[in-house]
């Protein structure tokens, strides 16, 4: 897997420049405000918004934004609604593509995605036309030291709850049943694990293998994806080499 788990290759999410930590972090500001909305600022009494916390320190979002941003939600400035919206549809070659959504225009955010699946070859299709292809499964990522026996580390993630464990050279990836995540999230938290992320991700149930130009056609759309605000997480079922194989 050239150090770089499954698991990581699911979802897209770049930062490799300025341009796009920036749009990371407006999407995890999105993600803050529903968190704060559902279940207050404190992050103590909120699971939600200590997983949103821990997902922006690993995309390496400045303290000063978190707690701006988590001020602003609770706030009078914090009178705007973000709806969840997933569409489905396909890429290029068939491919079964999950798009999810933060928005706070639906009329705005539908032509947009309609416009990228067109643009790169695919179609936007009606709700539940591939989600039947993917599983929604419980995914934490904690950070694995140097050197550190997975042994040990898989049989701390069963004890506590997870089904599956999975490793690189910098991170695990834990995965478990979406109602037992904040359980094996906060087992894993108590034994001292640094959690990078808990959430729950749409796991194809199987990958197709592509062509060079359907490939080339797939990861433009995702990177179209990558870039649009409204648009939180992309999950497919291509075979795509893992990015860190390409050159940057």
């Amino acid at each position: 897997m050239s150090g770089h788990s499954k698991w990581a290759t699911i979802k897209r999410q770049k930062g490799k420049t300025d341009a796009a930590r920036a749009n990371v972090f407006t999407k995890i500001g999105r993600e803050l405000a529903v968190a704060v909305k559902a279940g207050g600022p404190d992050p103590n009494n909120n699971p939600r918004l200590r997983d949103v916390i821990s997902k922006a320190r690993a995309a390496n979002m400045p303290n000063d934004n978190i707690t701006r941003s988590i001020k602003k939600a609770s706030g009078e400035e914090g009178n705007v609604v973000y709806d969840a919206i997933t569409y489905e549809g396909y890429g290029s070659g068939g491919v079964a593509v999950i798009v999810e959504t933060l928005t706070d225009n639906k009329n705005r955010t539908a032509a947009s995605v309609r416009h990228i699946f067109d643009k790169c070859g695919g179609s936007l299709g009606t709700t539940n036309c591939v989600s039947y292809m993917f599983e929604q499964k419980g995914i934490v990522t904690i950070e694995r030291k140097p050197n550190e026996d997975d042994e040990e580390l898989m049989m701390l993630a069963l004890e506590a709850g997870a089904d599956d464990f999975d490793s690189a050279e910098t991170e695990c990836y834990i995965t478990a049943t979406p109602a037992a995540l904040p359980s094996v999230r906060d087992g894993l938290e108590k034994a001292g694990r640094v959690i990078i992320s808990a959430e729950v991700q749409q796991v194809p149930a199987s990958t197709v293998d592509v062509d060079a130009d359907t490939e080339a056609k797939i990861r433009r759309m995702l990177d179209m994806f990558d870039e649009d605000d409204d648009v939180q997480n992309v999950y497919h079922n291509a075979n795509l080499p893992d990015d860190d194989d390409e050159e940057d």
